[in-house]
């Protein structure tokens, strides 16, 4: 075939490839896709769920920035819960249940239907460039496609491998073949590759559960979407809960030498935050049991997804294990647990656009750039695209930023930071996540999506009227004053159960711990009025202004900072208050200065703050006026 030149050719249609195309689609670019299967398009292999602590975040970014991942989320939606409500709003986390065959039937739709997109099944082996730069990619039957920009988006699927008990076999997931040319070029050109490795529970038939004996987890009263495209979302489904009993400790124990990650068979680096349960019994042995979730994988399937009991352990281990747990006695397997190991580009090589460094018109995203889930592959997807278009056509890249965006944190933690792991997003990881909360998803970056044309004027003009009256209610409960004559007294102990003894406002009485918020809310019209995401937007900027603007001093205080030096003779151990884990990164790397330090794996945000308080004290005590600057250093708070 002819060599056919396009603007951005897309290998891969997982969920970073599938979000990179249709939004350099809908740039206006012409996009080629090349993928193993037509029907394998933004397939789920593992978790039948989208979103989550962290990862709802990003989800709430990408839809506000016009992505189409939270979009297809709702619509395969089986069963929607905001996670981690016992604390604040900032870390609340909106996961959904989906229904994975029609998730994959819906990206696939989309794909087929946007203008300027040709979907190519084939095996890429290789890379084709012109005077160092990268034009295209050679197929494994011979043919050759070009274009502008060149994506790699082939998740698990580089040299991938399979692994149950002893049994490997070649593979990118459960029946699929793997990549197996594309990774010898990758090194061939200079590109570092590192082995990883992640991991799938079992599948059993749902009939041979007994649910009656497990807790229902049923989903929230009130479901919200993720997208600002979906009007409203029900669920359709209910989830398990149950607990290992602790003879699956003894029946892991006395099999670890047929595990292969314990058997020296796996070579690759699994994910530290979503380990196996052959793991979690090693390194966890204090616990008795373990918790895990039955999620169904469909409206019209029989599979049952066992959350928790992820493993590669041979398949009649599997059986003990999954059998001893109350209900499960009777369990048939569809389909038996396995580890997957494949290879990732090392980061560090690619810039903040996610073209890499050294090899001009190439893009990496997804899980070949390390990381782990479907939420952030979509994230670096849209990212990638989006800046192939940009620059492609010699326009200013889209870089999120750090101190705006969970994105921004995601992006610049792989490029600036030597993960040797894979990469899962979690709230602990944005040191700024007091002001990066759901619902202030869209009024910090929809202005973005709108720039970049994937949202549409009218729907981002709707949005600005929404946050305006927002303001205007806040400021309306903030200074109307109540007055604590006895009319006002009985009318605030009618709506709110208090009675005011100072001058105040109905903002303060809001954020008052004794108050019902709510139910306040329901009995104020200005606030009634709002829809529910208005309405909860504005509480929680009343109730937790305070803390806001604390984080947001801090913030500024840090960021000025980030130019201390960190002396050479420095004994990290020696900082009361600081993690092993960070110390030995600080001993390891020898950080020049603050910004050189938090940008080191295992060195927290509260690592870095523990970090400046010594180096500030260290500084007093030389004796140094408070309102004295050394060379190089910035002036901190007073």
């Amino acid at each position: 075939m002819a060599a056919a030149t396009r603007d951005l050719l897309v290998v891969g249609a997982g969920h970073a490839g599938v979000e990179a195309a249709a939004a350099a689609a809908r740039l206006g670019a012409r996009v080629a896709v090349v993928t193993l299967s037509l029907d394998t398009v933004a397939q789920m292999p593992c978790n039948p769920a989208m979103g989550g602590i962290g990862k709802g975040h990003l989800m709430a970014e990408l839809d506000a920035l016009g992505g189409v991942q939270p979009w297809a989320a709702d619509r395969a939606g089986l069963q929607f819960k905001v996670l981690n409500r016992s604390r604040g709003p900032a870390v609340w986390g909106p996961r959904a249940q989906c229904d994975k065959q029609r998730y994959t039937v819906i990206m696939r739709r989309l794909l087929q239907r946007l203008a300027g997109i040709d979907i190519i099944e084939g095996e890429v082996s290789g890379l084709l460039d012109r005077a160092g730069r990268v034009v295209g990619v050679r197929l494994a039957d011979g043919r050759r496609l070009e274009a502008t920009a060149v994506l790699l988006t082939t998740g698990t699927f580089l040299d991938g491998i399979l692994h149950t008990g002893a049994e490997r076999r070649p593979g990118g997931r459960f029946g699929e073949r793997p990549s197996v040319g594309l990774g010898a070029d990758l090194r061939a050109r200079g590109l570092e590759l590192r082995r990883f490795k992640t991991g799938t529970p079992p599948r059993l038939h749902r009939a041979s559960i007994d649910v009656e004996r497990l807790q229902p987890e049923p989903g929230d009263a009130e479901p919200r979407p993720f997208s600002w495209r979906t009007r409203s979302v029900a669920n359709r489904v209910l989830c398990w809960l149950a607990h290992t009993p602790e003879v699956v400790q003894s029946i892991i124990a006395d099999n670890l030498h047929r595990s292969p990650l314990f058997s020296g068979q796996i070579q690759g680096v699994g994910p530290r935050y979503c380990p196996s349960i052959e793991d979690k019994v090693v390194r966890f042995p204090h616990h008795r049991q373990h918790t895990v979730f039955l999620e169904p994988e469909g409206l019209d399937c029989d599979s049952m997804y066992v959350n928790g009991l992820s493993t590669s352990l041979p398949a009649d281990v599997q059986e003990q294990v999954v059998r001893a747990i109350p209900g499960f006695e009777r369990a048939r397997f569809l389909r038996y647990g396995y580890a997957v190991e494949y290879d990732v580009v090392a980061p560090l090589q690619v810039a903040p656009t996610l073209e890499c460094r050294s090899l001009p018109g190439l893009f990496v995203a997804g899980q070949l750039l390390g990381t782990s889930g479907y939420e952030e592959a979509a994230a670096l997807g849209f990212v990638s695209g989006v800046n192939a278009v940009l620059l492609a056509r010699g326009e200013a890249p889209f870089v999120p930023e750090r101190e705006r965006s969970y994105l921004g944190v995601l992006v610049d933690d792989l490029c600036s930071a030597d993960h040797r792991e894979p990469y899962r997003m979690l709230t602990s990881r944005a040191e700024h996540r007091l002001l990066l909360g759901v619902d202030s998803a869209r009024e910090r970056l929809m202005p973005h999506g709108a720039r970049l044309g994937l949202i549409p004027e009218a729907v981002f003009h709707v949005e600005q009227e929404r946050w305006r009256r927002r303001r205007e209610v806040r400021d309306e409960l903030a200074t109307r004053a109540l007055n604590p004559d006895p009319p006002t007294r009985a009318l605030v102990r009618r709506i709110a159960g208090v009675e005011p003894t100072a001058p105040t406002t109905w903002a303060g009485i809001l954020r008052r711990q004794d108050v019902d918020a709510e139910t306040v809310a329901a009995a104020l019209p200005v606030l009634s009025g709002l829809t529910a995401e208005d309405r909860r937007a504005v509480l929680g900027g009343l109730r937790y202004d305070g803390y806001l603007a604390r984080h947001q001093r801090e913030v500024e205080r840090l960021a000025r900072l980030r130019h201390l030096e960190i002396p050479s003779d420095l004994e990290p151990a020696d900082i009361p208050g600081l993690s092993r884990e960070a110390a030995d990164a600080l001993r390891r790397h020898r950080p020049r200065t603050v910004a050189d330090a938090e940008r080191l794996p295992g060195v927290t945000p509260a690592a870095v703050a523990i970090l400046i308080g010594r180096l500030s004290r260290a500084r007093d005590a030389l004796g140094r006026p408070s309102g004295s600057i050394a060379e190089g250093e910035s002036c901190p708070e007073s």
